[in-house]
């Protein structure tokens, strides 16, 4: 299980435009990695549209968004594209990030046999980990303003 200070566990993702996304590629920024389960579903909406009608704030902080589901890039790229967010939404299609960050979640929306990401936001800033939480519930969402304050700490 990842915890707080633990190296960030690097990825390499595909965006909406198939090319690849690394958490390495920002070093030099803090990275807001945001999970969710899926898109076009409620709660993720609600999620990705608040980070994005913050995203000014998150890009004064030296911050970069990076939402990650098991959704494909073609998913994505319309959840984008409805939404009009202007951040990256990464494919984890091989579902080997929300494992390596320990935010696999089972059977979303009553479906059995369905695996995705649960709803989880960490703050990497220097390849480590300086901000975890994980939502108890996938309906739940994260408290922003906690994610910025963190920001302004780090």
């Amino acid at each position: 299980m990842i915890e707080l200070n633990d190296i960030a566990p690097d990825f390499t993702l595909k965006n909406t435009n198939k090319e690849d996304v690394s958490l390495s590629d920002y070093n030099e920024r803090a990275v807001v990695l945001a999970f969710y389960p899926g898109a076009f579903t409620g709660v993720c909406d609600t999620e990705m549209c608040t980070f994005q009608d913050n995203l000014k704030s998150f890009n004064d902080l030296d911050a970069t968004v990076l939402g990650i589901s098991v959704d494909s890039p073609w998913a994505n790229g319309g959840f984008a594209n409805k939404y009009n967010l202007e951040f990256d939404l990464l494919s984890d299609i091989d579902r080997s990030v929300i494992k390596s960050y320990d935010v696999v979640f089972e059977g979303l929306g009553g479906i059995d046999g369905y695996t995705c990401a649960n709803r989880a936001v960490f703050i990497v800033k220097d390849g480590t980990v300086k901000y975890k939480w994980i939502a108890p519930s996938p309906g739940e969402e994260p408290n922003y303003e906690e994610i910025q304050n963190k920001l302004k700490e780090i």
